[in-house]
């Protein structure tokens, strides 16, 4: 059996489509904190938390020593500008599981395929030398482009989280979706955006 606890602690660098996924570390601490207060990333991932840099700084040390997860930065593989971040986390040992998460870093990269791009990348790592079985992530009702992705690269929706996410003064679902080691997923040759 695969140890992935190694693999997990010492990801390795992967490439795909004019993208480069490299181990995310504290030397993308500036790129990491502008997209902590990028607006449209803060809503799309929803994230209600305020950060000092110096936990920013911390947690990102911490990243390549971490036994249970792996965080890479999403990079331009021609000219190394930082597009986001993409995650496995939540490690399930004993049920080959983890969640997926990934975020770009602002409206000036969306709508370009990095986002199929990258989770396609990181689904051939989970399901190849992971070893893993499932894959699973939640996304906000409101973020349609998200789920739309997920679905190109194989993701399922298996159910809805009714009012999970309190945003904007309004409550919206969260819905489920996973993706098996076992199911069919799409060519990255096809519908790219």
């Amino acid at each position: 059996m695969t140890d992935i606890s190694a693999l997990l602690r010492d990801p390795p660098e992967l490439n795909a489509d004019g993208i480069a996924l490299r181990p995310l570390d504290e030397t993308r601490l500036e790129d990491v904190w502008r997209s902590l207060h990028d607006p449209e990333t803060i809503r799309m991932t929803h994230t209600h938390a305020r950060f000092t840099r110096e936990a920013v700084h911390a947690y990102l040390a911490g990243l390549r020593v971490s036994e249970d997860r792996a965080d890479w930065a999403i990079l331009s593989a021609g000219d190394g500008a930082y597009l986001g971040e993409v995650v496995l986390n939540e490690l399930d040992a004993a049920n080959h599981a983890m969640n997926f998460r990934i975020a770009l870093s602002g409206p000036h990269v969306l709508g370009r395929g990095h986002g199929t791009t990258a989770t396609r990348c990181v689904l051939d790592f989970a399901f190849g030398p992971l070893g893993l079985h499932r894959v699973s992530l939640d996304v906000a009702a409101y973020n349609p482009r998200a789920r739309r992705v997920y679905e190109k690269c194989g993701f399922v929706a298996e159910g809805v989280l009714r009012q999970a996410i309190h945003w904007d003064c309004r409550w919206h679902d969260s819905i489920l979706m996973a993706v098996l080691a076992t199911d069919p997923r799409p060519s990255g040759d096809r519908d790219r955006r």
